[in-house]
C-alpha cells in the first residue's frame, strides 16, 4: 500500500516548495517469532531471533518485553544485561532514540546485532495494520506513544495463539492508564520478574536529595541559563564556550580554553564546586567572565585524596575594585554586566591573575559509565538493615569526578570492590550528582579486576570481536597464501619484490611486525632503499564489519602483560604480519638516494616480499657491530645505518627535537604475570635506524597522497607550543645560568643541546622530559580544514607529516594507505569518505581520542604494575623535583623511571614547608631549608598496605614516596623511622630469587 505525504518547506533563499514524501505501508512484516504458524511469518527467510520459550512469570506466564522510548534511554545499562532477552524493539522506539539519545540508539543497535541476546526490530511504522496518522490536536510524542500501543495490541492478537504475552515496559503514567487494553508495567515491576538477580533494582537511579545536614546554610548552586539565554550569551560575546577540564592534581581547579571574540585562544580558570556549578569532567559549557578584579592564579594545590566534605576552601577571597566592593558583578537574569563584556581590552589584563569565570549553563553533558568504589568511610557511620536500599557515596577513580550518590541493596558487598556507575542527573539542590549501579567488577587490589577499570576508564574497547567481524576474514584462515594471479602480481597491479634482501627490526617478541626495510647498491653508486609496509588494506575492505571495527577501536592499545588489538589476531599477527620466509603483501615506499641521503626519485606501489630475516634491534646492533659479518642482510642493514645517520643529522639542522620520556620494562612471571624486575628501556642504534626510515616514508606519503587529495588528506600536525607553557621550566633553569630559546624548534633543540651540567650526566635528559610536557599534542587532521600554514609538525620540523607505517595498529595508516592507492593507481576504485572532508574530520576526532585514550591506558597500565611491583617492598632511591605544588613536589626516580608526589602536609597537620610564589619553590620555616625544581631528593617508594577497604588511599592503591633527604623537620623520616619501615616490609622475593628466574630460567620470564 502506497502512501503519499505532502508538505511546504521555505528554502535558503526563501522559496516555498511542496515536498511529497511515499511511505510504503506493508502485509509481510514478521513478528520475529521463529516458530511462529502465521503464513506470512512461516513463509520468510527473514532472521526470527525471537524465542518460542521465552522467560516465564507468574503475571504474565511467557512474554516478550517491549520497552518504550524513555525505558530505553533511563535505563540502557540494565537491557545491556545479557538477562534481558527476547525484546522486542519497534521502529517508532528506534526513530525516536536517533533524534533523542544517539549514545543510546547506538547501544541499541549493538545489542541487535548479537544474535545471542534475542533482540528484534518491528518495523511497526510499515505495517499495514500499525501505522497511525497523528491526529489535528496531537503532539508527536502523543502520537507515537499510541503508536506503541497500537502494535503492542497487534502483537498480542497475534502472539496469543503462541501463548505468548507482549509487555509493553514504560515509565509514563499517561501511557500506562491508556494501555488498559494491553498487558504494560513500570520498569521496576518488570524488573521483580528477576528475582535472582537482586543487582538490577540499584541499576534504576531512584536517589533522594538527602545529602544536606540540619545545620547547613548551603542554599544550592545557581540555576543554569535556558539554552536561549546561553545563545545569546555567546553570540552578543557575554559569555565564552569550551570544555571543562579539571586539573588531574586538584579535582576544585578547573579550566576552560575558549575563543574569544577577537578570535584568540585563552584559558579561563573555574575554581570550586560553585563555580563549576554542576559541571563534570569533559562537559561542554558556557562560562561568565568574572570582572578583572576577582581574577586569581590556578592554585596549583595538590590536593590529597580525601572526602570532599572534609576539604578546605580553595578560594581565595578575592580582590576588591576600585570602588571596594568583593561581589561578583551579575544580573538577576544571569547575564554580564558591560564590565564583563569580553571584548573590552581591559578585561584581558592578566595582571592581577588569570581570566576567572563561572559555569552558566551546560552545552553539551560529557556524561559516560566510570568505576568507582564505596566511600571507606560509610560503613562505619551508617547503621541499617543489611538488605535494606541505603543511599550511599562512591568515588570514581578518575579524580576529577565529583562523589556520587547512589541508591543499593548491596552496601555490605560492595565494600573494598570496583563497580561501575552511571550519573542520572545533579539537580541543583544536590551537593552531588546522583547515579545508579550498573555492575560489579571485582576485588580492588585484583590484578584483573584492576587491567579491566583501566581499560574502562580510558574508553578502550577489548571486547572480542563479533562473528559478523570474523566474517570478513579470509575464508582460509591461516592458511591463507600469495596467490600471484589473484593478488594482481600477473596483472602488473602489484609488483614481485621477493628478490629483495629484505629485513625487520623490532622489539623482542614482537608478531604484528608493520614493516620491513632493505638497501641494495645501484651501478651508479646510490642506494636503492625500499621501506615495507604491510597492505592491511587488501584485508580490511572499505565499509565491511571489520573495517567498521578497525574505525571504531582506530588503534591497538599496548598494555604491560597484554595487547588489546585493532584488528583480528588473524592478520595483526599472522597474515599480515611481515614475518620472515613467507610471502607477505605490502605497500612499499621506494627511492633513490644519493650518498648523502637526498632523495633522488621515489616510488609507491603495492608489493609481495619475503622477508628474509626477522631481528630483534639487539640483534642486529650485533650485525652492525661484528666486524666478521658481510652476509647480504648485514651489508643491506650498515648501508641504511650509515643513510640513517646522515638523514637524522639533517633532521637535527632542520629544528627537529629530541625529546625524552620515562619508559620502563616489566619482566612477568610466566605463570602470573606477576612483575619480578623494572628496568628503563635502552635505544640503541637500530631504534634511530628504523625511526629515520619510517619518517622518512611518512613524510613522502604525506606528500604524495596531499598532492592528489589536497582537500581530504589524512596528515598529522604538531602544533608550536605556547610560550607561556615554559615559564615554570624557565624560571626553574634560570639560576643554573640556562636559557630555553623557544622562538622555533631548531632554536630550542639547539638551546636544549646546551642544557647540561658536568656533574650531573641525567640532568640533559630530565629537561628534555619536562620539555616535553611543556608541548602540545600532535593531532590527526583533514587537510581540507586548514590552512597549509598550519599542517606544520613542530616536533619533526617538517611542512608536512602522515602516518603510514603501522596500519597494523592504527587505524589512520588504513586511511592513508586508501588515499595512496588511489594517488597511484587510477584504476583503483576508493570510498566516497575518501573525499568528504566532513566524514574525514569526524574520524580525524576519533582517531585522536582514541589515541590519547591508548597513550593513557598504557601509562595506567605501567603504573598498576608499578605498584604490583613494590607492594611488599620498601625502597631507598634518589630523585629528582620534576613539579612543585604549593603542598608538595613529583619526584622522577631514574633507575626505575616512576614518578610520584610527596606530600608536604597531611590532614590538619601545619605544613611543613610553605609556597613561595616568586621563586616557585617550598621553603622551610626557618628558610634552612628549599625545594624547588632539578633538586636531588631522597626518598622511600612504598605502596600502602592498609586493607583496601581502610581509606580512600588504599583504594586507589598509590605509590607512596616519603622523603628523607634534606631533612626537613615534620616531614622528612628519620633513620630510626626508617629502620623500622624496612623492618615491617619483608620483600617477597628477594634480589638473588629474581635474578636466579631471570638468568636460570629465562623461558618462565616474559619480557614486554
Amino acid at each position: 500500500m502506497l502512501r503519499n505525504k505532502s508538505f511546504v518547506k521555505r528554502t535558503r533563499k526563501g522559496n516555498i516548495v511542496r515536498t511529497v514524501k511515499e511511505h510504503y505501508l506493508r502485509d509481510d512484516i514478521i513478528c520475529g517469532t521463529s516458530s511462529c504458524a502465521h503464513p506470512v511469518c512461516n513463509a520468510s527467510t527473514q532472521p526470527k531471533p525471537l524465542s518460542p520459550s521465552p522467560r516465564d512469570s507468574i503475571k504474565w506466564k511467557r512474554h516478550y518485553v517491549v520497552p518504550d522510548t524513555n525505558a530505553l534511554v533511563n535505563h540502557i545499562d540494565i537491557f545491556e544485561r545479557p538477562i534481558i532477552n527476547n525484546v522486542v524493539v519497534l521502529s517508532t522506539v528506534l526513530d525516536e532514540l536517533r533524534g533523542l539519545s544517539m549514545p543510546t540508539y547506538t547501544r541499541v543497535r549493538a545489542i541487535l546485532r548479537d544474535e545471542e541476546r534475542a533482540w528484534f526490530v518491528f518495523s511497526n511504522e510499515h505495517h499495514r495494520e500499525t501505522f497511525i496518522e497523528r491526529n489535528a490536536d496531537e503532539s508527536p510524542n502523543d502520537r507515537n506513544d499510541r503508536a506503541i500501543r497500537t502494535a503492542v495490541a497487534w502483537l498480542t492478537k497475534h502472539l496469543k495463539p503462541l501463548g505468548i504475552t507482549p509487555v509493553m515496559v514504560t515509565n509514563d503514567e499517561d501511557n500506562l492508564r491508556k494501555a488498559s487494553d494491553v498487558a504494560a508495567c513500570r520498569m521496576d515491576e518488570l524488573l521483580g520478574v528477576y528475582s535472582e538477580h537482586p543487582e538490577l533494582p540499584d541499576m534504576m537511579g531512584s536517589v533522594n536529595i538527602t545529602d544536606r545536614k540540619s545545620d547547613d546554610v548551603w542554599t544550592g548552586y545557581d540555576e543554569h541559563l535556558s539554552p536561549v539565554q546561553v545563545q545569546a550569551g555567546l553570540k552578543g560575546g557575554l559569555l565564552v564556550q569550551g570544555t571543562l577540564q579539571i586539573a588531574p592534581y586538584n579535582y576544585l581547579e578547573g579550566s576552560v580554553y575558549a575563543t574569544l571574540p577577537d578570535g584568540t585562544e585563552q584559558r579561563v580558570l573555574v575554581v570550586g564546586r560553585n563555580d563549576m556549578n554542576r559541571a563534570v569532567q569533559g562537559d561542554k559549557v558556557a562560562v561568565q567572565i568574572w570582572p578583572k578584579a576577582q581574577w586569581r592564579n590556578a592554585p596549583s594545590t595538590a590536593l590529597v585524596d580525601e572526602d570532599e566534605d572534609k576539604v578546605p576552601s580553595v578560594t581565595e577571597e578575592p580582590k576588591k575594585d576600585d570602588e571596594g566592593s568583593a561581589k561578583r558583578v551579575r544580573r538577576a537574569d544571569g547575564s554580564a554586566t558591560k564590565a564583563d563584556k569580553l571584548d573590552d581590552p581591559a578585561a584581558l589584563d592578566t595582571k592581577l591573575g588569570e581570566p576567572t569565570g563561572h559555569v552558566v549553563g551546560i552545552i553539551r553533558r560529557n556524561w559516560r559509565s566510570y568505576c568507582a568504589f564505596l566511600d571507606p568511610n560509610f560503613t562505619t557511620r551508617n547503621a541499617r538493615a543489611s538488605n535494606a536500599p541505603t543511599t550511599v557515596s562512591v568515588l570514581a577513580m578518575d579524580r576529577r569526578i565529583p562523589k556520587i550518590k547512589i541508591r543499593t541493596r548491596q552496601a555490605d558487598s560492595l565494600a573494598g570492590q570496583r563497580f561501575v556507575v552511571a550519573l542520572d542527573s545533579w539537580p541543583r539542590e544536590s551537593r552531588y550528582p546522583l547515579g545508579h549501579f550498573v555492575r560489579a567488577l571485582g576485588s580492588a587490589g585484583d590484578k584483573a579486576t584492576e587491567t579491566e577499570v583501566l581499560l574502562l576508564e580510558h574508553d578502550v574497547p577489548f571486547q572480542p570481536f563479533t562473528q559478523r567481524v570474523r566474517e570478513d576474514l579470509p575464508a582460509e584462515g591461516a592458511a591463507w597464501t600469495f596467490d600471484a594471479e589473484r593478488d594482481q602480481v600477473v596483472s602488473g597491479k602489484r609488483h614481485d619484490l621477493r628478490s629483495l634482501d629484505v629485513c625487520s627490526i623490532d622489539p623482542p617478541g614482537c608478531t604484528d611486525i608493520d614493516d620491513a626495510l632493505h638497501a641494495t647498491r645501484l651501478p651508479n653508486g646510490n642506494f636503492q632503499v625500499g621501506v615495507h609496509i604491510a597492505d592491511v588494506t587488501n584485508f580490511v575492505k572499505p565499509k565491511t564489519a571489520m573495517d567498521t571495527e578497525a574505525a571504531y577501536r582506530s588503534t591497538t592499545v599496548y598494555l604491560v602483560d597484554r595487547r588489546i588489538d585493532m584488528l583480528p589476531e588473524l592478520l595483526g599477527t599472522n597474515l599480515c604480519s611481515l614475518m620472515s620466509n613467507v610471502d607477505r603483501l605490502a605497500f612499499s615506499c621506494m627511492w633513490e638516494l644519493d650518498n648523502d641521503a637526498n632523495i633522488v626519485s621515489a616510488q609507491f606501489h603495492k608489493s609481495v616480499i619475503h622477508s628474509k630475516a626477522s631481528l630483534t634491534y639487539d640483534q642486529a646492533q650485533a650485525r652492525i657491530d661484528d666486524s666478521a659479518q658481510h652476509d647480504t642482510i648485514t651489508t643491506s642493514i650498515r648501508d641504511l645505518n650509515m643513510l640513517a645517520k646522515k638523514l637524522r643529522a639533517r633532521r637535527m639542522e632542520a629544528g627537529a627535537l629530541t625529546l625524552s620520556s620515562p619508559e620502563v620494562r616489566f619482566r612477568l612471571e610466566n605463570d602470573s604475570q606477576d612483575p619480578v624486575d623494572v628496568e628503563l628501556k635502552a635505544l640503541k642504534e637500530t631504534n634511530a635506524l628504523v625511526e629515520e626510515f619510517m619518517l622518512l616514508a611518512n613524510i613522502s606519503v604525506a606528500r604524495k597522497i596531499y598532492e592528489h587529495f589536497p582537500d581530504a588528506a589524512m596528515l598529522r600536525r604538531h602544533p608550536e607550543p605556547l610560550a607561556q607553557s615554559f615559564d615554570s621550566l624557565q624560571q626553574a633553569l634560570k639560576p643554573l645560568n640556562i636559557q630555553l630559546e623557544t622562538g622555533s624548534s631548531l632554536a630550542l633543540a639547539q638551546s636544549l643541546d646546551r642544557a647540561v651540567l658536568p656533574d650531573d650526566p641525567y640532568f640533559n635528559n630530565l629537561v628534555r622530559i619536562l620539555t616535553t610536557r611543556c608541548m602540545m599534542q600532535a593531532q590527526y587532521f583533514c587537510s581540507g580544514t586548514l590552512t597549509p600554514d598550519e599542517f606544520r609538525h613542530y616536533g619533526l620540523a617538517t611542512e608536512i607529516y602522515t602516518h603510514f607505517t603501522s596500519p597494523i595498529r592504527r587505524y589512520a595508516d588504513v586511511m592513508v594507505h586508501r588515499l595512496l592507492h588511489a594517488a597511484v593507481d587510477r584504476d583503483a576504485g576508493y570510498a566516497s569518505e575518501l573525499t568528504n572532508k566532513v566524514a574525514m574530520a569526524e574520524q580525524s576526532d576519533v582517531l585522536n581520542h582514541r589515541h590519547r585514550m591508548a597513550q593513557q591506558a598504557g601509562r595506567a597500565s605501567v603504573e598498576l604494575y608499578t605498584s604490583l611491583f613494590f607492594k611488599g617492598k620498601t625502597v631507598d632511591e634518589e630523585g629528582y623535583v620534576t613539579q612543585v605544588l604549593q603542598n608538595g613536589f613529583s619526584v622522577l626516580i631514574p633507575s626505575y623511571g616512576v614518578e610520584g608526589i610527596v606530600y608536604t602536609t597531611s590532614k590538619g597537620d601545619t605544613p611543613a614547608l610553605e609556597y613561595d610564589k616568586a621563586a616557585h619553590s617550598l621553603v622551610s620555616s626557618d628558610a634552612s631549608v628549599s625545594i624547588g625544581l632539578f633538586q636531588h631528593v631522597r626518598v622511600v617508594l612504598q605502596v600502602d598496605d592498609s586493607p583496601v577497604s581502610a581509606n580512600v588511599g588504599s583504594m586507589r592503591r598509590k605509590l607512596l614516596l616519603q622523603l628523607v633527604e634534606p631533612h626537613v623537620p615534620g616531614l622528612s623520616l628519620t633513620e630510626t623511622e626508617l629502620s623500622a619501615i624496612r623492618a615491617t616490609k619483608p620483600t617477597q622475593r628477594s634480589e638473588s630469587q629474581i635474578i636466579e628466574l631471570v638468568t636460570t630460567h629465562p623461558e618462565q620470564v616474559q619480557s614486554i
